[in-house]
């Protein structure tokens, strides 16, 4: 290709595109690819570098120079001598594709934005469209590809555009899906269908992402248990109910546990992420012990470190990395949503996490001590009437929201704080988190630990 004077050849065409002449001539060069024939103008083909570099090879076949073959085509006839260019000679050119995802609706796409730049595509095309500009090295429909896809993330396309992005190592398409996973890998994906085709090396990377947003550590687990049910489970093609999922995995011999099962065993490092310690309601416990999926050394020490902190007025002794094990909670403020909160609780001490929506882009959240005795105190969070008697409790927290707004992510939040926290006054309210955004919904997440006090 050194042979065809590249930079040569772009300064000739860029000079003669504008050629109103060569833009209405008949087409002049039949493409041959996908076992379709496309016939197309000379100014749409030099869009393309890959189509543009297999014409002018064409031209050298029948010409000692390519560059002078080119100029004697695109030259403009001088005024008063020839009134019309004269018809072109037709070129075959073929191109060999072995992309498995380049379909010939998707190349027909790709051909079409050669003519129109803002065409419709579909979007559920749009890996295939990628493919196929990758292919013809078509950069400017390659570029448009990629901000519809990272503009388009859903639950049913978000793997074949992970892929995509990994596979033309597409920086910007791969962060995009895994930011979009972050997010909605528990609020959206985990309820749909769409969840098995999650790879398990991008699952994992979610699962140890500190920015990964729950409602709750056992929410999360109920996302994991459905992954690992569609795995194994191919020919459902419905989410089961909680019911049916849990007696699956009951269902193995009581020998050993899940995880310590062939079968089990290569998922494990998925299910060391999770911060299981966290998981503290009586019901949810029961469901650990009963499902038969965890090993018991893993059972023993979850409740072990319960019964120790409960010991010793709440205090979370064996948590060492916040980061890493703090618990997590988390709040979906949406459009509708003026004011926004839920009741938490976590070794007789009760908290409620609250947004307010402030104006039209103005947000607040932050963190409260509440009452059992409140007004309006849901009983069900005051679960077998643990309620601590401590009229203190020092609590380190940090609030987070991210919410994505104009096509970008933005990230909010508090530096980690170390409070004590009361029932009166301020001393009864975390620092508020304040934020402005045009972005909804906002993902805001609660992070604490009870140091020993």
């Amino acid at each position: 290709m050194a042979r065809l004077h590249i930079p040569k050849i772009e300064k000739i065409l860029s000079e003669n595109l504008k050629d109103k002449a060569l833009q209405s001539s008949d087409a002049v060069v039949a493409l041959e690819c996908l076992g379709f024939r496309w016939e197309l103008h000379l100014p749409q083909l030099f869009q393309s570098k890959t189509l543009t570099r297999l014409y002018l090879v064409a031209l050298g076949r029948d010409s000692a120079s390519p560059v002078q073959a080119l100029e004697k085509l695109l030259q403009v006839p001088a005024l008063g001598k020839i009134r019309e260019r004269p018809p072109m000679k037709k070129v075959v050119i073929s191109l060999k594709i072995n992309d498995p995802l380049v379909t010939r609706t998707a190349f027909a796409t790709a051909l079409n934005n050669l003519y129109m730049s803002q065409g419709d595509m579909n979007l559920d095309d749009m890996p295939g469209v990628l493919a196929s500009a990758h292919a013809l090295q078509f950069s400017s429909l390659y570029e448009r590809c990629v901000t519809l896809m990272t503009e388009g993330l859903a639950p049913h396309n978000l793997n074949s555009f992970y892929l995509a992005g990994c596979k033309y190592q597409e920086e910007r398409l791969i962060t995009a899906c895994e930011k979009w996973l972050e997010m909605n890998l528990v609020p959206q994906v985990g309820k749909q269908i769409y969840l098995r085709k999650i790879p398990k090396e991008l699952l994992h990377k979610m699962l140890k992402s500190p920015r990964l947003f729950t409602y709750s550590e056992f929410h999360l687990l109920k996302t994991l248990l459905l992954w690992v049910y569609l795995q194994l489970n191919q020919q459902s093609q419905t989410v089961p109910t909680y019911e049916t999922m849990l007696t699956f995995f009951n269902s193995f011999p009581k020998k050993c546990c899940f995880l310590e099962r062939d079968v089990g065993h290569s998922l494990m490092p998925l299910f060391v992420c999770l911060r299981l310690h966290n998981i503290t309601r009586g019901k949810d416990l029961d469901t650990l012990k009963h499902i038969n999926f965890f090993p018991e050394s893993w059972l023993v020490r979850i409740i072990a470190n319960h019964y120790q902190a409960l010991e010793n007025g709440g205090d979370m002794a064996y948590m060492k990395d916040f980061t890493t094990q703090a618990v997590r909670f988390g709040l979906l403020f949406h459009k509708e949503y003026t004011t926004h909160s839920r009741m938490i609780a976590m070794y007789g001490f009760f908290f409620e996490m609250k947004g307010i929506r402030d104006d039209s882009t103005d947000y607040s959240f932050y963190l409260q001590r509440i009452k059992p005795t409140d007004v309006g105190f849901p009983s069900s969070v005051c679960e077998h009437g643990l309620v601590s008697l401590r009229t203190e409790r020092l609590v380190k927290y940090e609030i987070r929201a991210q919410v994505l707004a104009d096509g970008r992510w933005q990230e909010f939040r508090t530096r980690p704080v170390v409070q004590k926290f009361r029932f009166v006054g301020l001393s009864c309210r975390s620092e508020v988190l304040k934020i402005k955004t045009v972005g909804i919904p906002i993902y805001v997440s609660f992070s604490f630990i009870f140091p020993a006090s």
